[in-house]
């Protein structure tokens, strides 16, 4: 069997846009409960303004309160170099930056165009690289755009080489409304390709349309190994209209064995953590 990761991004991409304020207490249990099923990588929080996200308000509390277990790195969002500064006061183990293959979402999203987002970029990078903690980058809206329509695969290349010369060691590729097809998404990994080998890309597939694991399936046979996924599903794009949520990390783990690939994790601990995800959702 070939290995396969999941990136569990649930409890930050997850939980973002959840209109239930989530006590800090429950997001520090499902991270401790995550963390027993054998990811090497959590996305635990993001470190944004709290008039952007006010759900990740209580970033560096969830940050403080969550039981580190060796071998996982945990990860923070971090869009400015004030958010990153206070990721790394709180021990992120590594940090993301976020880009846009569209003007128009980089607008709705950033309040900057691409290349101005980029050169905001360029200081979180530069301290990162400092500070030797591992950079990962987004690229959002990689195959449809709510504003612009179909994304050119070209544009995404453009915004992928750009992060990696910027120094993230993985760029992950967002299908943020989750309209991608297999044939798109295989197009616009062509173009990205040619940028970057597969070991250095992660697909990020939102299941609106219920492609993500099609979509996972093309990126497969690209040579990509690394999928993000949200337990239980948790998710959607605050700046997406319509984007339901992330592809369901169990769905996704089920669906790798199926197709013989090895993801190292513990079902009946996904399961559980899906459960508890589920739960904060309905607010029981």
């Amino acid at each position: 069997m070939s290995g396969v990761e999941i990136f569990e991004v649930g409890p930050r991409d997850g939980l973002q846009n959840e209109s239930r304020p989530i006590p800090t207490a429950e997001k520090i249990a499902l991270v401790d409960l995550l963390s027993q099923a054998g990811f090497r990588r959590i996305e635990v929080t993001s470190f944004v303004p709290p008039k952007w996200v006010p759900q990740m308000a209580d970033a560096a509390e969830v940050m403080a309160g969550i039981a580190r277990r060796p071998g996982i790195r945990y990860a923070a969002l971090t869009p400015n170099l004030k958010g990153y500064r206070a990721a790394k006061a709180a021990g992120a183990g590594e940090v993301a930056i976020f880009a846009a293959a569209s003007e128009g979402f980089s607008r709705a999203n950033l309040n900057a165009t691409i290349a101005e987002s980029l050169a905001r970029f360029a200081a979180v990078a530069q301290a990162a690289q400092a500070d030797v903690i591992p950079l990962r980058g987004y690229v959002s809206v990689v195959t449809d755009c709510p504003f612009e329509g179909r994304v050119p695969p070209a544009s995404v290349a453009r915004v992928a080489a750009a992060l990696r010369d910027m120094g993230c060691y993985e760029i992950s590729l967002g299908d943020t409304l989750g309209q991608g097809r297999p044939e798109t998404i295989d197009a616009m990994l062509a173009a990205v390709l040619d940028e970057l080998p597969p070991g250095r890309l992660a697909g990020h597939y939102h299941d609106t349309a219920g492609r993500a694991l099609q979509n996972i399936d093309a990126s497969l046979d690209r040579g990509l190994r690394v999928f993000d996924a949200a337990v239980g599903g948790l998710g959607g794009c605050p700046y997406a209209p319509g984007a339901a949520g992330n592809v369901a990390t169990e769905r996704v783990a089920a669906h790798l064995a199926a197709r013989g690939h090895d993801t190292g994790l513990d079902m009946a601990v996904i399961e559980r953590a899906a459960a508890m995800a589920r739960a904060m959702r309905r607010g029981a």
